[in-house]
């Protein structure tokens, strides 16, 4: 199965990286709206997508506003747009407020209704099950983690290292950890302060949950993603620093 990092950062696009999005095309899953969102113009097909929403800062849902664009481009089947219930309602009643942005694309908007799990059965889609949880972030955020028969994922941003104790059970032993790396080790303060976890702090949440492999993502546009390779690493689970174009499977 594929993983294709459409963009890797967070708050604000820079030159070399747009705002969290990223796609399985064989799944038909898409996480996070960012401002890379344009990019599923290559992916988009008339199959159903679901895309799964962690929070409804602007960096993660602004794209949901380029869905005429790609309309126009390609022939995407029904849209699912999946996240807590207050965060779809942000989205509706605030992104797509007439003043701001008057035309609603065809979406449908599936809240998380409180059951810790739900399992997706999609038209010429492997079957997959769905786990979210929370996340420590302002605002609030979730994580997610998916299971098919044969492999697993979790996703992980906008959070800092005190809520990893009541997420680590949620992504124990996956195959692939997507996880946030705002900041270089050594600002961890800056980190806590701010919702966020540094290289030395994501890669420790990896290895306590026994993952096999790590992507960071979710980079400070203000930094520079070589800070976050030079950056002291464990070395104890194989870790990608995410960019913009990354394709893997897993």
């Amino acid at each position: 199965m594929r993983l294709i990092v459409l963009g890797s950062g967070g708050y604000h696009p820079q030159n070399e990286r747009h705002t969290l999005c990223l796609v399985l095309p064989e799944a038909g899953l898409i996480l996070d709206a960012g401002t890379a969102f344009f990019r599923l113009v290559d992916y988009l097909d008339p199959r159903p997508w679901d895309i799964f929403l962690t929070h409804a800062h602007l960096d993660h849902i602004i794209g949901l506003t380029y869905y005429w664009s790609l309309q126009r481009q390609t022939t995407p089947g029904e849209i699912v747009v999946h996240g807590l219930e207050e965060k779809l309602e942000a989205v509706r009643m605030h992104l797509f407020a007439e003043p701001l942005f008057p035309k609603m694309p065809p979406y449908r908007f599936a809240p998380l209704d409180g059951a810790p799990r739900l399992r997706l059965e999609r038209a010429d889609r492997p079957p997959v099950e769905v786990r979210y949880f929370p996340l420590d972030h302002p605002g609030g955020s979730i994580g997610y983690r998916f299971d098919w028969a044969d492999r697993s994922l979790a996703y992980v941003t906008d959070t800092t290292v005190r809520a990893a104790e009541s997420y680590l059970p949620h992504i124990r032993g996956v195959d692939l950890l997507l996880h946030e790396c705002y900041f270089p080790t050594g600002w961890e303060e800056l980190a806590a302060r701010t919702g966020h976890v540094s290289r030395a702090q994501a890669e420790q949440v990896a290895a306590a949950a026994g993952v096999k492999r790590l992507v960071l993502l979710h980079h400070n546009p203000a930094g520079d993603v070589r800070d976050l390779a030079t950056s002291s690493s464990s070395g104890t689970v194989p870790t990608t620093i995410a960019y913009d174009g990354l394709a893997m499977e897993f």
